[in-house]
């Protein structure tokens, strides 16, 4: 599984990039995990969905009609925004698009996780504080587009 975060309220660009992620990993056989609701999380679902790939939507509250009709497995948390925890967590690796401060708490969480991050167009984080933290196998990759991101994601960096 790959976890992809962003806004809700997401511009055009995030919603394409979104789409092409969703797309990309699906086609490499990994299922999709978000937050499940709208913007760059229905955007990733619908492109996973393009290429007959499994959504899963980590939901805020206790409705699982709550998902967007991308999501193949709504999971109710009723935990609002500490359900970035369990987005972060369930990824093997964790690309954000764009994104507002839910989004850089899914980055932060992802970190201290250990986890890999790849970002388009997202928070910029100050390199020398992320050094201090590399021994613990957290990594944060700038990526120009939705295929580095993916590659990224699955392969890390070369």
């Amino acid at each position: 599984m790959i976890s992809v975060c962003g806004p809700n309220e997401a511009s055009e660009r995030e919603l394409d990039a979104a789409f092409n992620v969703g797309r990309l990993i699906a086609e490499a056989g990994h299922a999709v995990v978000c937050g499940g609701r709208g913007g760059v999380m229905e955007a990733v679902a619908a492109g996973a969905k393009s290429a007959h790939g499994v959504t899963i939507g980590i939901l805020p509250g206790y409705d699982p009609s709550e998902a967007n009709s991308s999501i193949d497995y709504p999971v109710p948390t009723g935990l609002g925004h500490a359900r970035n925890a369990i987005v972060a967590a369930s990824g093997r690796a964790v690309i954000a698009i764009g994104g507002g401060f839910g989004t850089l708490s899914e980055i932060g969480l992802a970190l201290k996780m250990g986890k890999r991050v790849v970002h388009i167009g997202s928070w910029d984080l100050e390199p020398e504080r992320l050094a201090r933290f590399e021994g613990d196998g957290a990594v944060y990759i700038s990526a120009k587009s939705p295929e580095e991101a993916v590659r990224l994601a699955l392969d890390g960096p070369t």
